[in-house]
Formats: C-alpha cells, sequence, structure tokens
C-alpha cells in the first residue's frame, strides 16, 4: 500500500502532515497577537479614553470629592453629555 505520496519510494512521508499544522500555528498567533494588541487600546470597563482635564472627568472628580451632591452631578452631566455628544448610559466612564 503506498501513502502520502508514495512514502517508501522517496516521497515526503509523515512529514508533510506538518506544514498544515505549523501554518495553523503561525495564522493563530498572529491572530492572538492583533487581538491583543487592539485590545490594549482600550481603557477601562466602559471603553472610553476620557482626558484627565476633560469636563466630565473634572465633575466626576468634584463629585468623588463631595464639592457637589449627587443630583447636581447627573444634571450638569446630562449637559456635558449633549454638548460633547457623548452617547450610552451611565455618563462617565
Amino acid at each position: 500500500m503506498q501513502t502520502l505520496a508514495h512514502f517508501g519510494d522517496g516521497g515526503p512521508g509523515p512529514w508533510i502532515l506538518l506544514f498544515p499544522l505549523i501554518w495553523a500555528l503561525v495564522i493563530g498567533g498572529g491572530i492572538t497577537l492583533l487581538r491583543r494588541t487592539v485590545r490594549r487600546g482600550h481603557r477601562g470597563p466602559g471603553r472610553f479614553a476620557v482626558d484627565e482635564n476633560s469636563p466630565i472627568a473634572v465633575l466626576g472628580h468634584r463629585f468623588a470629592s463631595g464639592e457637589i451632591d449627587e443630583d447636581e452631578y447627573w444634571r450638569r452631566l446630562s449637559v456635558l453629555d449633549e454638548r460633547f455628544g457623548r452617547t450610552g448610559k451611565g455618563g462617565a466612564a
């Protein structure tokens, strides 16, 4: 019985089966590398990159420090959302 392109007659033999496996590993490694690289570009669970000097960040700091109460925080945040065009429920990231 002659298998794998005439193995006994000088063909590639069972080693030919390693080439698809090697290519699968290379492609899988490339996909994994790309996914990890893209994922590092996002910040935090909300995936919003907020500048520390942005009005929303300043408002969040003021609320966290106790300068303003919750009602004022949400009222001002809704105005900032309308003005800066941020979408999504919950406001600041």
